[in-house]
């Protein structure tokens, strides 16, 4: 190994021991934080201080990813505004309770660790400068080199070249391996574990699915405008003059009139399919009266009395809007046609981040998924956005379906 490799694992751990002394400082001094709160100065004070272990904390995460070669992400280091907010931020960031169980283990770990490399380091060095002036040491102290007193020249050579290799071959062996295992200790203490990893990896994708819906949502609703107000009305405007040009020409107008009588009826045709296409991309009903106002509409004009009971929605995302409309209006159409219900009910509502559709009816029951009774569809609409479906319907009745959306934003 070479020596400009070997200190850097001994620097490394030479400053391992001030900075283990220094860190001893911050144990009184939350302490002192802790129990000055009931005074009020705590409550101001603690954060800073946490603060200030985490800028110390970071610095020693750095220094071990340096050592061992390993790209760190920086970690949030402020506080917000107000102490309420601070406090919270304390209790809540897991971050501050790694800085704490760093806190202990770098005391812990760092001070033998930095007295191994220096009585290594301090021996190493001792070969070389004190041996030559072993004769400046009194008589009743002499200088001691592997154990042995140094009294004549030829001692301070036969004794101080063994006692370098041994310490070089020492530091050789022990040392960087001592310093690596410190470094990935303080990387343990600072970084998150698999499990928190994997919670963290899953509130990014929640909060990177919640962007794109907010995004399919909002280019759902340009492609829906886009269709109604661009290409339906060219085509209306296509088919009126057709028409006109269709009632001024005679009955017996040759190719010409059943040319332009097919164009006709193909533009209508077309703006139909048109019609179709729109409302189930994104129905004009949601951009006109909300989930609430469509859900309500669905439920009026279904073939028997369906009793809506919508609660706070607040904010939910346009494709999941859609969705759901789309899953309302597919679970009354089969009430309506295959249930024989007297009557049925529609409950929306809001958990958390999650849209809960509930619809039931007085029916038959014994829904059977493979026989095409259209949940089989609202279970694909569900997946979609990661939703669940349930469906209770025991033979003679009722039927419950009850649909979870996530629609976190």
């Amino acid at each position: 190994m070479r020596l400009r490799h070997l200190w850097r694992y001994v620097r490394y751990l030479l400053l391992d021991l001030p900075s283990a002394l220094a860190t001893l400082v911050f144990v009184p001094l939350l302490a002192l934080g802790l129990v000055s709160t009931g005074l009020g100065l705590g409550l101001v004070m603690l954060p800073r201080m946490l603060l200030g272990l985490r800028l110390w904390a970071e610095w020693h995460r750095r220094r071990a990813a340096a050592l061992l070669g390993t790209t760190v992400s920086p970690r949030e280091a402020r506080l917000r505004q107000g102490i309420r907010a601070q406090w919270r931020q304390l209790l809540d960031d897991p971050e501050t309770r790694r800085d704490l169980r760093w806190l202990f283990r770098h005391i812990a770990t760092g001070l033998p660790a930095g007295l191994v490399a220096l009585a290594i380091a301090g021996t190493a060095v001792s070969s070389v400068v004190a041996a030559p002036l072993w004769w400046l040491f009194p008589a009743d102290e002499p200088l001691t080199l592997l154990a042995v007193p140094v009294t004549a020249w030829w001692q301070a050579f036969a004794l101080g070249v063994p006692q370098l290799a041994v310490s070089a071959a020492l530091g050789r062996w022990a040392l960087p391996g001592l310093a690596r295992l410190h470094a990935r200790g303080c990387l343990a203490a600072l970084e998150p574990s698999p499990a928190e990893r994997l919670a963290r990896r899953v509130g990014e994708l929640a909060e990177s699915r919640a962007g794109v819906l907010d995004a399919h949502g909002a280019e759902l609703r340009r492609i829906e405008r886009d269709l109604h107000d661009g290409t339906q009305a060219r085509l209306v405007a296509i088919a009126m003059r057709l028409g006109v040009a269709r009632e001024a020409l005679p009955e017996d107008g040759g190719l010409l009139a059943r040319l332009i009588k097919e164009a006709h009826e193909g533009t209508e045709e077309a703006m139909a399919e048109l019609r179709q296409v729109i409302r189930t991309m994104y129905p004009p009903i949601l951009a006109d009266r909300g989930l609430k106002g469509a859900v309500s509409a669905v439920a009026a004009g279904a073939g028997v009395p369906v009793e809506v009971d919508l609660g706070e929605l607040g904010r939910v995302p346009a494709a999941v809007e859609a969705a759901a409309y789309f899953i309302v209006a597919e679970t009354i159409t089969n009430v309506t046609r295959h249930s024989g219900a007297t009557r049925a009910t529609v409950r929306l509502s809001r958990r958390d981040d999650v849209l809960l559709i509930e619809v039931g009816d007085d029916g038959r029951g014994g829904v059977d998924e493979s026989r095409g009774t259209g949940v089989t569809g609202i279970r694909r609409r569900a997946a979609a956005f990661d939703g669940s479906v349930r469906v209770h319907s025991p033979a003679g009745g009722p039927t419950a379906i009850t649909v979870e959306l996530p629609c976190a934003s």
